[in-house]
């Protein structure tokens, strides 16, 4: 997800949606242990011990449409096993949009390891779901000095073409030099897939059902801090944006409100 910076130019054209991901990239976690985890079994709002939000209409430096609230359950709560994050079509503090963005923000932050997400992804033309991170220290060294991996992106207007991408001071949209790949995926928005990385001071893997679409390597990219800005703690986003530069590149379809991203766990091992 695009953060704090007028998007200019979108990924889609230096992307290729058309990867097939070989059998022989099936992903094997490593002994990894289990060192944090959401299951989402417990109904009600997300567990404020584990979850924060980010509130707001300002467009999030993309001109998204939504506000994005704080504990309001019908943006975001937990019910038949399954966190709701749910973009509605309503009048709210002066926008026409409600949605939420959850943040592990100073709750939790991880240096290096396995993160993933097991999701549903909402519908429809004007959607924009994320799973990602970003660099802890964004509030001192800005975006994207702070480095920003996505997990999933995915647009509405492009169905089953999910993203994987990561951005620095040296490689980001702004300059067009970002550092991704997208794959085709069946039925993400009516099956649940498992979206994740796994991280090393060496490289980044992307996964969708753990079978590797990309890899992102220091000894690639360079390993100075505009480079390589992964070697120190990120904490976890999820959201779901209306619109925007790139969501919106094909308008907003009106008579699809609400629409959800369905978030059966998060987990991350180390």
């Amino acid at each position: 997800m695009i953060t704090n910076v007028v998007a200019l130019v979108i990924l889609l054209a230096c992307k290729s949606p058309d990867v097939t991901i070989p059998a022989s990239a099936t992903a094997v976690p490593g002994a990894r242990k289990l060192v944090w985890a959401d299951e989402f079994d417990k109904a009600g709002l997300p567990d404020s011990a584990k979850w924060g939000y980010e509130v707001g209409g300002n467009g999030w430096g993309n001109n998204e449409l939504q506000y994005y609230t704080s504990r309001r359950a019908e943006n975001a709560r937990v019910e038949n096993g399954k966190l709701i994050i749910e973009a509605r079509k309503e009048d709210y503090q002066g926008k026409s949009y409600t949605s939420a963005r959850l943040l592990t923000q100073r709750k939790t932050t991880w240096t290096y390891g396995r993160i993933e997400a097991m999701a549903k992804l909402p519908k429809g033309v004007g959607t924009w779901p994320a799973v990602w991170m970003l660099g802890n220290n964004i509030s001192t060294a800005g975006w994207p000095r702070s480095g920003e991996i996505d997990i999933m992106e995915h647009v509405g207007f492009d169905e089953g073409v999910v993203h994987g991408t990561v951005h620095t001071e040296a490689y980001n949209h702004s300059k067009k030099t970002e550092k991704g790949n997208a794959v085709s995926i069946k039925n993400v928005t009516t099956d649940f897939h498992l979206y994740a990385i796994e991280w090393t001071a060496d490289q980044i893997d992307f996964f969708v059902d753990d079978q590797k679409y990309y890899t992102v390597q220091k000894s690639v990219l360079g390993s100075s801090e505009a480079q390589w800005p992964f070697d120190q703690p990120f904490f976890l986003i999820l959201n779901v944006a209306v619109g925007g530069n790139w969501g919106g590149q094909k308008g907003v379809d009106e008579t699809i409100w609400p629409q959800r991203m369905e978030v059966d766990y998060v987990r991350v091992y180390q």
